[in-house]
Protein backbone atom coordinates (compact mmCIF):
# COMPACT_ATOMS: atom_id res chain seq x y z
CA UNK A 1 0.00 0.00 0.00
CA UNK A 2 1.21 3.43 -0.11
CA UNK A 3 -0.28 6.44 1.34
CA UNK A 4 2.54 8.76 -0.49
CA UNK A 5 -0.43 10.33 -2.54
CA UNK A 6 -2.85 11.80 -0.11
CA UNK A 7 -1.33 15.30 0.04
CA UNK A 8 -0.97 15.03 -3.61
CA UNK A 9 -4.50 13.85 -4.05
CA UNK A 10 -5.51 16.66 -1.03
CA UNK A 11 -4.54 19.64 -2.94
CA UNK A 12 -5.70 18.05 -6.46
CA UNK A 13 -9.09 18.10 -4.36
CA UNK A 14 -8.56 21.70 -3.04
CA UNK A 15 -7.23 23.21 -6.53
CA UNK A 16 -10.50 21.96 -8.24
CA UNK A 17 -13.03 23.34 -5.86
CA UNK A 18 -11.30 26.55 -4.98
CA UNK A 19 -11.04 27.44 -8.85
CA UNK A 20 -14.39 26.22 -10.07
CA UNK A 21 -16.25 29.47 -10.71
CA UNK A 22 -19.95 27.83 -9.25
CA UNK A 23 -18.66 26.52 -6.22
CA UNK A 24 -16.57 29.66 -5.50
CA UNK A 25 -19.40 32.02 -6.28
CA UNK A 26 -22.19 29.54 -4.30
CA UNK A 27 -19.61 29.90 -1.28
CA UNK A 28 -18.14 33.42 -1.35
CA UNK A 29 -14.76 32.01 -1.65
CA UNK A 30 -14.76 29.79 1.73
CA UNK A 31 -13.27 27.08 0.59
CA UNK A 32 -10.52 25.57 3.50
CA UNK A 33 -8.37 23.13 4.05
CA UNK A 34 -8.16 23.71 7.37
CA UNK A 35 -10.51 26.32 9.14
CA UNK A 36 -9.26 29.70 10.03
CA UNK A 37 -9.69 31.48 13.35
CA UNK A 38 -12.17 33.60 13.58
CA UNK A 39 -15.62 34.33 12.37
CA UNK A 40 -16.48 31.94 9.67
CA UNK A 41 -19.00 32.92 6.60
CA UNK A 42 -22.43 32.20 6.60
CA UNK A 43 -21.53 29.64 3.80
CA UNK A 44 -18.64 27.79 3.21
CA UNK A 45 -17.07 24.32 2.57
CA UNK A 46 -14.36 21.89 4.47
CA UNK A 47 -12.26 19.28 3.63
CA UNK A 48 -12.96 16.62 5.96
CA UNK A 49 -11.54 13.63 6.79
CA UNK A 50 -10.51 10.59 4.66
CA UNK A 51 -9.83 6.75 4.70
CA UNK A 52 -7.62 4.98 2.90
CA UNK A 53 -7.07 1.18 1.91
CA UNK A 54 -4.39 -0.43 -0.17
CA UNK A 55 -5.21 -1.07 -3.84
CA UNK A 56 -1.58 -2.27 -4.65
CA UNK A 57 -1.14 -5.43 -6.95
CA UNK A 58 2.14 -7.17 -7.96
CA UNK A 59 3.40 -4.34 -10.45
CA UNK A 60 1.98 -1.31 -8.91
CA UNK A 61 1.59 0.34 -5.47
CA UNK A 62 -2.20 2.44 -5.30
CA UNK A 63 -4.60 2.82 -2.49
CA UNK A 64 -8.55 3.94 -2.22
CA UNK A 65 -9.33 7.03 -0.51
CA UNK A 66 -12.65 7.67 1.26
CA UNK A 67 -12.70 10.92 1.42
CA UNK A 68 -14.92 13.64 2.81
CA UNK A 69 -16.27 17.43 2.13
CA UNK A 70 -18.45 18.90 4.34
CA UNK A 71 -20.84 22.19 3.50
CA UNK A 72 -21.70 24.10 6.67
CA UNK A 73 -24.55 26.64 6.43
CA UNK A 74 -25.60 29.46 9.38
CA UNK A 75 -28.65 29.78 7.79
CA UNK A 76 -31.77 28.40 8.82
CA UNK A 77 -32.70 26.29 5.80
CA UNK A 78 -30.89 23.55 3.43
CA UNK A 79 -31.66 25.24 0.00
CA UNK A 80 -28.18 26.89 -0.55
CA UNK A 81 -26.16 24.40 1.63
CA UNK A 82 -27.46 22.05 -1.00
CA UNK A 83 -26.89 24.21 -4.07
CA UNK A 84 -23.34 24.18 -3.03
CA UNK A 85 -23.14 20.49 -2.25
CA UNK A 86 -24.74 19.81 -5.56
CA UNK A 87 -21.88 22.24 -7.06
CA UNK A 88 -19.17 20.34 -5.16
CA UNK A 89 -20.67 17.15 -6.33
CA UNK A 90 -20.87 17.87 -9.88
CA UNK A 91 -17.17 19.38 -9.66
CA UNK A 92 -16.06 16.15 -8.61
CA UNK A 93 -17.53 13.30 -9.47
CA UNK A 94 -15.65 11.53 -12.95
CA UNK A 95 -13.06 14.26 -12.53
CA UNK A 96 -9.67 14.12 -14.20
CA UNK A 97 -7.37 15.87 -11.41
CA UNK A 98 -3.77 16.04 -12.49
CA UNK A 99 -1.46 14.67 -8.78
CA UNK A 100 1.91 16.08 -8.03
CA UNK A 101 2.75 12.83 -7.19
CA UNK A 102 0.93 9.32 -8.74
CA UNK A 103 -2.05 8.93 -10.96
CA UNK A 104 -5.84 9.52 -10.25
CA UNK A 105 -7.49 6.93 -11.80
CA UNK A 106 -11.40 7.44 -10.73
CA UNK A 107 -13.22 9.92 -8.71
CA UNK A 108 -16.45 9.47 -7.59
CA UNK A 109 -19.94 10.37 -5.54
CA UNK A 110 -20.41 7.80 -2.22
CA UNK A 111 -22.59 9.12 -0.43
CA UNK A 112 -24.31 12.50 1.46
CA UNK A 113 -25.39 12.98 4.68
CA UNK A 114 -27.47 16.37 5.13
CA UNK A 115 -28.54 17.34 9.26
CA UNK A 116 -28.78 20.08 11.21
CA UNK A 117 -25.80 21.30 13.74
CA UNK A 118 -26.17 24.17 16.64
CA UNK A 119 -28.52 26.05 14.67
CA UNK A 120 -27.21 25.87 11.35
CA UNK A 121 -27.26 22.75 9.10
CA UNK A 122 -23.87 20.75 7.57
CA UNK A 123 -24.21 18.29 4.46
CA UNK A 124 -21.39 15.77 4.31
CA UNK A 125 -20.22 14.59 1.01
CA UNK A 126 -17.92 11.51 1.18
CA UNK A 127 -15.93 10.28 -2.49
CA UNK A 128 -14.04 7.99 -3.67
CA UNK A 129 -10.65 8.07 -5.74
CA UNK A 130 -8.49 5.16 -6.47
CA UNK A 131 -4.90 6.34 -6.69
CA UNK A 132 -2.18 4.28 -8.50
CA UNK A 133 1.63 5.54 -7.56
CA UNK A 134 3.22 3.94 -10.56
CA UNK A 135 2.72 6.21 -13.00
CA UNK A 136 3.78 8.91 -11.44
Amino acid sequence: MSYAMSAALQAAVFDALSSDPTVATLSGGAVHDALPSGPMAPLYLVLGPERVRDASDKTHDGAIHDFSVTVVSQGAGFGPAKTLAAAISDRLSDAELALSHGRLIALRFLRARAFRRDGGREIELWFRAVVDAEHA
